[in-house]
């Protein structure tokens, strides 16, 4: 394994690749800094703390701010929390608690996110199902998963698969689950139990669960928040499909913050003009893109007027060098989608499917 050593902002290209075991003829100087502050990531991040709990603590500072948007609907933080804890105390009575599996077969809308924080207040860890995923990965996931209860929307349900878990339709029994209590239901959850389990693409064979607890999740997203630092001013656009992992922070880093959270429409984040008019019109200060995605939007005629663009998140694959280049010549009012070296910010991340690096490109 080679390792490139660069020191101050010196052109990266004049730089001899060095191995590992060169590193003791480096200057102290420059051996601290790789051995040392590098490695100096250790935080007294809270570690009793579920992401249900995160979030209700946000409702407590800000209940009447609006947390959600989608499609010309919106819920306050207060509104969306006494939603999520009706629903909670619903599938309460329907068995759910502590690490109990909730399958979501759902587009991207307000019951969605319900969907999400119910699961998680009930106790249980939610199992994203796309409905856009071919019918036989829906059915191995489904069955695989061994969930009691699944959560869709009336028009998915005849595209359901043959399964043994008890279906809820949210968007038809919105009055029933309206008649549960509003106080939060959550009981016995701890930061060890788990969150969701969010399937594998299955490309070196069947798809496997992978889970992640509540203390891994909200450890990502605190040290997400110390590092990029939301705020009630920021918009943060959730358009990546649910059955990926980024979509965990697109959901819940922006209402554990204050931020607003803007939901794509279904399909929504494959075209590139209609995320330009999003972007517009809801004043989007963050958002997220693969760099197959983001060199499709860098050529959107109408990208200069996202002006309200402060942090553009890159990650899932490699982030090529000519895509860095091309990305440089396009900038907003207050945020420079570049990529040049002196303006790159990288941290390796490895998520709870697959080792995803994750580039923040902002000044």
């Amino acid at each position: 394994m080679t390792l490139s050593l660069i020191s101050g902002p010196h052109d990266s290209k004049a730089n001899v690749p060095a191995t590992f075991s060169s590193i003791h003829d480096l200057p102290e100087v420059e051996r601290h800094r790789i051995l040392v502050e590098w490695n100096r990531t250790e935080r007294d991040y809270p570690q009793d703390k579920c992401l249900h709990q995160l979030f209700e603590e946000q409702v407590e500072r800000t209940p009447d701010v609006v947390s959600v948007v989608f499609e010309g609907q919106s819920l306050t933080y207060r509104e969306l929390n006494t939603r999520a804890n009706q629903l909670s105390h619903h599938l309460r009575s329907l068995g759910v608690g502590p690490d109990a599996l909730v399958g979501v077969y759902m587009e991207r809308s307000l019951e969605m996110i319900l969907a999400l924080l119910g699961s998680l207040n009930a106790g249980g860890a939610y199992v994203p199902i796309d409905p856009n995923d071919p019918p036989e990965r829906v059915a191995f996931m489904i069955a695989d998963a061994g969930a009691s209860v699944l959560l869709t929307q009336g028009r998915l349900v005849a595209n359901l698969p043959s399964h043994s878990a008890h279906v809820l339709v949210l968007d038809e029994n919105e009055d029933k689950i309206s008649h549960e209590k509003k106080a939060s239901s959550c009981d016995g959850t701890t930061s060890q139990n788990l969150a969701y389990m969010i399937y594998t693409s299955g490309s070196t064979g069947q798809p496997k669960g992978a889970l992640n607890t509540h203390r891994g999740i909200c450890n990502r997203l605190l040290w997400m928040q110390e590092q990029y630092r939301l705020g009630s001013a920021d918009v943060v656009l959730q358009k990546t499909p649910f059955s990926f992992d980024v979509s965990v922070w697109e959901f819940f880093w922006p209402l554990i913050t204050g931020a607003r959270l803007v939901l794509a429409k279904p399909g929504g984040h494959k075209d590139a003009a209609y995320l330009v008019q999003l972007i517009c019109d809801h004043r989007i200060t963050t958002l997220h893109f693969v760099p197959p995605m983001l060199g499709v939007f860098l050529r959107e005629a109408r990208i200069k007027d996202c002006r309200s663009l402060r942090h553009v998140f890159c990650s899932g694959e490699a982030l090529q060098y000519e895509l860095q280049e091309s990305s440089s010549t396009c900038s907003t009012h207050n945020c420079i989608i570049s990529t040049a070296q002196p303006r790159l910010r990288l941290t390796l991340h490895t998520g709870p499917a697959a080792p995803i690096a994750i580039y923040a490109l902002c000044p």
